[in-house]
């Protein structure tokens, strides 16, 4: 499973307050003048590595992981875009690999449409085969912001379930909430017994359920 946070803007960055982390600035806990330009230096590298790290996920290169103590990279794949492989019309489920049936889809756009009219977050869907993918070409497409969720179901690592969190979404769902999901219904044994349309279809359903919890100590403790 593989989990970066989406690139943000300087403004948005100013707003987070997990711990201090490789995917933290430090201007948010710079409290003499003395260390502004430091900080400021490593806030534009925090911005620039996410970006890069995005183009990465993005273009097939699932391998690459955001841990909440520090940045590990596995090896990058040769990246990916392609987009002569969009849909023609707008859509938030694009499947390049023929996982969800025409129903399955719908069904799964819908529940978007709900949770985005309910909650103000954007869940988007990609399923692919890499390296059969739009890659980079989606990040337009779907217009990526601080408030975006880029589910990438993607077989080819073993575990199915990529997420990409924007930065306003990683405020409000623990970073454990998409580990443990991705270990309950992304796992090689989930996924091959009961098939990859079934994980998505779990995904979606666990994502929505924890976006429209109250927050609070238990806020997307369970899976579900």
């Amino acid at each position: 499973m593989s989990f970066l946070r989406l690139p943000t803007s300087p403004t948005s960055l100013r707003n987070t307050h997990h711990p201090v982390t490789a995917s933290t600035p430090l201007s948010l806990f710079s409290l003499s003048s003395s260390s502004t330009t430091r900080t400021v230096d490593f806030g534009r590298w925090v911005v620039d590595f996410r970006s890069k790290s995005l183009n990465l996920v993005l273009s097939g290169t699932l391998t690459i992981a955001l841990s909440l103590t520090g940045v590990g990279l596995a090896e990058a794949k040769v990246g990916v875009n392609k987009p002569e492989l969009l849909p023609g019309e707008f859509t938030p489920v694009i499947d390049v690999a023929g996982f969800l049936s025409p129903g399955q889809a719908k069904r799964i756009a819908q529940e978007i449409a709900d949770i985005e009219k309910d909650t103000g977050f954007k869940l988007r869907v990609l399923a692919q085969n890499y390296p059969e993918t739009p890659g980079l070409a989606i990040k337009d497409y779907w217009q990526v912001d601080d408030r975006t969720i880029v589910f990438v179901a993607d077989p080819t690592f073993g575990n199915i379930l990529n997420f990409n969190v924007g930065a306003i979404v990683d405020l409000d769902v623990p970073r454990s909430f998409w580990s443990r999901l991705a270990g309950k219904y992304g796992n090689l044994f989930y996924w091959k017994e009961k098939g990859e349309d079934a994980s998505i279809e779990a995904a979606v359903t666990a994502i929505s359920n924890c976006l429209r919890e109250p927050m609070g100590p238990s806020h997307c403790s369970e899976i579900k």
